[in-house]
């Protein structure tokens, strides 16, 4: 499979670079090939988007919807394809990845209501036979940029609630995930979505990515990634005035203190550090516990690490498969040097030839302090340290130690001290006794700190970010 761009609803094959996707499961298996945009197609692309913008826009919130829901089918008629595809390219479990292709339906299908959902209010106003409201219009072209770690649900996150709105999108996908991005505007060019509504530009983020951000006249950007990325995107969108979005990194800790159920909190545990490799911004990565129950759970976690199962992402076993990509290889087994210095607690077993893919090993640290690299840094793989405290006053602290505040939880049986958890942690997702990843697309995602621009994806705070605000009066009297 090769890469297109898809702009103002025609096929375009970029004159670009060509990049080879190699399996992350299996680093000999060729893909397929990515062809590279310039900085004339991002701009050709954000034309298009504007000039379908005015059609898009004239249409009704149920015109709109309809959309949509065409999207959601021909997606749920491929979704084992997709799914497949994806795997193959950046290396999810495809037990996964099913899960994850099945949430994008739901989004689509989430937002296409929202097409008849009401969007204003009626405002009292001072005057007599005068009529003030307000109405929710679209924000213009937004431009859409996404990383390789959620390549079909982040994408649609951003893009359902965009379109529902009454925007049109330039996508700029992450290049790992692009295979799967040109597949996926092939389905939704199959659906009967209008040209120039939706426009795919693939390439690099410092070539299509700048000029995006730099070039092309946006009124908005939605992007998840880095936060050193992230902290550019919002540099420029503030000099050019464009309303943006930027979802970043994680260093999320989970709390499990001497009350809680094991039973419960393990499997809870291993979920949110190592599925996906340990690749979510949601991830758990850092484990404290109460002095207490220290020896407890790391006798639990060692036992349970390793029967994890480390294969093929095609294999419907495997619990986690291989990091996405050489570069990330690197910058993973750069942190797992560093747990090699430390106290190895865990540390799974592959089912495969380690070599034969870009695989890390599933592994629980400890005897590093709060200040250490493995605590304080976002890994992005499959590796978490485990840190004790005194009591839930230390773990509380120790939990807000950080620069980000993406997502926390806490493992306990006492009422009033989950409760405090959910007020005192400074993080924009707070759960008790379940996973620091898994939030549900019908509720607001994002961070506080260094995780997020402030803003909130998914459920109904999506409509707030792709949409302005317009306040009308009407004097209708003689």
């Amino acid at each position: 499979m090769q890469t297109r761009n898809w702009i103002g609803g025609e096929w375009i094959t970029p004159k670009g670079e060509q990049l080879t996707v190699h399996n992350p499961s299996d680093k000999q298996q060729e893909v397929g090939v990515l062809n590279l945009s310039e900085v004339s197609d991002v701009l050709q692309a954000g034309e298009a988007a504007r000039r379908a913008l005015r059609g898009w826009a004239g249409l009704t919130g149920a015109q709109r919807g309809e959309h949509l829901y065409r999207m959601a089918a021909v997606l749920e008629a491929h979704a084992e394809e997709i799914a497949t595809l994806a795997s193959s390219e950046m290396g999810k479990p495809i037990s996964e990845m099913k899960g994850e292709v099945v949430r994008g339906i739901h989004l689509l299908r989430y937002y296409a209501a929202e097409g008849v959902r009401a969007i204003g209010q009626v405002i009292p106003s001072t005057q007599t036979q005068v009529l003030q409201y307000t109405k929710r219009v679209p924000l213009g072209v937004v431009g859409i940029i996404t990383p390789w770690n959620f390549p079909v649900a982040i994408p649609i996150w951003k893009i359902a609630p965009a379109l529902i709105c009454g925007n049109t999108i330039v996508w700029k996908p992450a290049e790992y995930a692009s295979l799967t991005a040109t597949r996926m505007a092939e389905l939704f060019e199959e659906a009967g979505l209008p040209g120039g509504v939706l426009n795919l530009v693939i390439g690099r983020g410092r070539t299509v990515g700048n000029a995006l951000l730099e070039q092309v006249e946006l009124d908005g950007v939605s992007f998840t990634g880095s936060t050193a990325t992230g902290k550019h995107v919002a540099a420029v969108c503030a000099s050019r005035n464009i309303k943006y979005q930027t979802e970043m990194g994680g260093k999320n800790a989970a709390i499990v203190l001497a009350d809680a159920d094991l039973k419960t909190t393990v499997p809870a545990l291993l979920s949110g550090a190592f599925r996906s490799a340990g690749q979510k911004c949601t991830a758990t990565s850092r484990i404290i516990v109460e002095k207490s129950a220290y020896d407890r759970l790391a006798s639990a976690l060692r036992d349970a690490v390793k029967d994890l199962y480390v294969g093929h992402a095609l294999d419907p076993k495997s619990y986690l498969g291989p990091v996405a990509s050489q570069d990330q290889f690197e910058k993973v087994s750069s942190y797992v040097k560093l747990a090699d210095q430390a106290e190895l607690v865990a540390r799974g077993t592959a089912q495969v030839d380690p070599a034969s893919g870009h695989y890390v090993l599933p592994t629980v640290v400890s005897g590093v302090g709060a200040d250490h690299p493995l605590v304080q840094e976002e890994i992005f793989g499959p590796v978490a340290a485990l840190l004790p405290a005194d009591n839930v006053d230390e773990a509380i602290a120790l939990c807000n130690k950080t620069v980000y505040g993406l997502s926390a939880a806490i493992f306990t049986q006492d009422l009033s001290k989950a409760i405090r958890f959910l007020e005192e942690a400074e993080a924009g997702m707070v759960r008790v006794n379940l996973e620091t990843a898994g939030v549900e697309y019908q509720a607001p995602f994002g961070g506080m700190k260094w995780s997020s621009s402030h803003t909130r994806e998914q459920g109904q705070a999506a409509l707030d970010f792709y949409s302005q605000v317009k306040t009308c009066a009407v004097y209708y009297g003689g």
